[in-house]
């Protein structure tokens, strides 16, 4: 994991959206979080990179919807970071 502030701080923010207003744990299977959904991949297995989840996250995929305009740049890549990087634990 990063150790500098902006990136625990981002990864945090991006652990929240996650959760909260991106929607992400109602179809994806992520320990970190305790989600077990079955509609998309099950992030742990995959175990994403930063920009396979940033392409997925702003254009959508599959049923995925886009999420561009609905969450600004900086929360995609927050998003993105801490999916990123607690698939990999």
């Amino acid at each position: 994991m990063y150790h500098c502030l902006y990136a625990d701080e981002s990864y945090n923010k991006g652990k929240e959206i996650f959760i909260g207003e991106g929607n992400c744990s109602t179809c994806h299977s992520l320990s970190d979080v305790g989600s077990n959904a079955q509609i998309g991949p099950n992030l742990n297995d995959i175990k994403p990179d930063i920009m396979r989840v940033m392409m997925a996250v702003k254009n959508g995929i599959g049923v995925m919807p886009a999420y561009d305009g609905i969450l600004s740049q900086s929360e995609i890549e927050a998003v993105s970071l801490y999916v990123s990087e607690s698939a990999i634990k």
